[in-house]
C-alpha cells in the first residue's frame, strides 16, 4: 500500500513538471502579430477648431443721469422692455452749494438791474409821451428794459435748475427725470432708492442708472490662436453651441476679426465677432457662454485613411500597402489635410488599397 502511494505521489509530481515545463515553451514561443486593415477610401475632409466666447448684445448702453442727485424713485426693474425716451428712475436734486450760491447771487443782481431799468423806461417813456425825447433814444431805453427782463428770467430758471433740477418754464424737459435712450431689455439697475448719481463729465464717468441693449441684435465675440486665424474670411459660417440650454445650437456668421493680438497666457489671441442668427421664440440672455465651431479648410472626393496607418521617418511620411500575397509592402504616401483621424493622402495610394493600420491586441483578435 505504502509504494502505490509512492508511486501515485511521484507521478503527481511528474504530471506538474511536465506542465510547467509546456506552460514555459509556450510562453517562450513569439506570439503572432496581427495588424488591422485600413481601406482607401474617398471621402471628404474638413479641418474643423471649436473658439470659445460668450454671446452678448452688439450694443448695450449705460442710462446715465444729467445731474447730481440721489434716487428717488425707480420705475423700472431688470427684464423689463423699454422704449426710446420712457422714464426709468426719479431724481432728487443735491445742489452743489457753490452753484447755488453763484446762481442765488445772480438772480439778485438781475432784479437790480430790472429795477433800474424800469424806472429808466418809465421815465424815459414820460418825456416820449410828450415828445420831449427822440424816438431813436426811447428805443434804447425799452431794449435795455427788454434785456434785464430777459436776464432775470434766465437767472431765474438757472436758479431752480441747480435747486430743484427742473425750471418752471421748461418742466417738460426735467433733468430730474433719467429717461431712456434707446428700447430694448434693462440688462441691468445696479442702483437703489437712497443711491447717491453723478452725471458724466470730463473728469468723471458718471454714474450708471441702467444698462440697456437689444437683444434681438446679439453676437458672438471670443478668441482665436494666431495659427488658426490666417484662414478665416469675413462671412464664414459658423455653429454656436450654448451649454447652459442643453447644447442648444445655432447658426452665426462671421463679421469681424481684429487686426491686433492680444497676448493671453504667452499665446497670441485674435478677438473675432459673429452676427448670431436666433430663431423666433428663443430666448437668449447676455453674457451666455457658448462654443463657436469653425470650418478652417475642406477637400472633398479624395482619397484618405485613418491616421494611424502613417509611420514618420524624418521629413519622409509611409504606410504599408498589403499585396496580393497577403505581405506588406513599405511605400512613400504625400499627406493633405487631416481632420485628427482621417487624413488626405494626394500621392502613393488609390481607392480599394489596404494598408496595414495598428497592431491588435490579443483580446482584440
Amino acid at each position: 500500500m505504502k509504494k502505490v502511494l509512492k508511486y501515485i505521489l511521484f507521478a503527481v509530481i511528474a504530471l506538474i513538471l511536465v506542465g510547467t515545463f509546456v506552460m514555459l515553451y509556450r510562453n517562450s514561443r513569439p506570439e503572432a502579430v496581427v495588424y488591422k486593415d485600413i481601406v482607401a477610401t474617398k471621402g471628404d475632409i474638413s479641418k474643423t477648431t471649436v473658439v470659445t466666447g460668450k454671446i452678448q448684445p452688439r450694443n448695450e448702453v449705460n442710462i446715465k443721469p444729467q445731474i447730481n442727485g440721489i434716487i428717488a424713485e425707480l420705475y423700472k426693474q431688470a427684464g423689463e422692455q423699454v422704449q426710446e425716451g420712457e422714464v426709468i428712475a426719479k431724481l432728487r436734486v443735491i445742489p452743489d452749494m457753490s452753484s447755488l450760491s453763484s446762481a442765488q447771487s445772480r438772480l439778485r443782481l438781475s432784479e437790480l438791474n430790472l429795477k433800474q431799468a424800469k424806472t429808466n423806461y418809465e421815465r424815459e417813456k414820460a418825456l416820449w409821451d410828450k415828445n420831449l425825447v427822440s424816438n431813436e433814444e426811447y428805443d434804447q431805453v425799452l431794449q435795455a428794459y427788454n434785456q434785464a427782463q430777459e436776464e432775470r428770467a434766465a437767472a431765474k430758471d438757472a436758479l431752480e435748475v441747480i435747486r430743484d433740477g427742473v425750471s418752471s418754464s421748461n418742466s417738460n424737459g426735467s433733468a430730474t427725470l433719467v429717461r431712456s435712450t434707446i428700447s430694448g431689455l434693462i440688462l441691468d439697475i445696479p442702483v437703489k432708492v437712497g443711491n447717491s448719481v453723478i452725471q458724466a463729465n470730463t473728469m468723471n464717468e458718471g454714474t450708471t442708472v441702467a444698462a440697456v441693449a437689444n437683444m434681438k441684435d446679439l453676437i458672438f465675440d471670443g478668441s482665436i490662436d494666431e495659427t488658426e486665424v490666417g484662414t478665416l474670411a469675413e462671412g464664414t459660417p459658423m455653429q454656436i453651441t450654448i451649454g447652459a440650454l442643453q447644447n442648444y445650437s445655432f447658426d452665426a456668421v462671421l463679421e469681424y476679426i481684429s487686426p491686433k493680438a492680444v497676448e493671453t497666457n504667452g499665446a497670441n489671441q485674435f478677438e473675432i465677432k459673429a452676427a448670431v442668427q436666433v430663431p423666433e421664440g428663443r430666448m437668449i440672455r447676455s453674457g451666455y457662454s457658448a462654443n463657436a465651431e469653425i470650418e478652417l479648410e475642406r477637400v472633398e472626393g479624395v482619397i484618405c485613411i485613418e491616421e494611424t496607418a502613417l509611420e514618420f521617418e524624418g521629413d519622409s511620411t509611409y504606410v504599408y500597402r498589403k499585396e496580393a500575397d497577403g505581405k506588406y509592402t513599405r511605400i512613400p504616401v504625400t499627406t493633405g489635410l487631416s481632420d485628427g483621424i482621417n487624413i488626405e493622402i494626394r500621392e502613393g495610394l488609390s481607392e480599394g488599397d489596404v494598408v496595414r493600420g495598428s497592431r491588435v491586441l490579443n483580446e482584440e483578435a
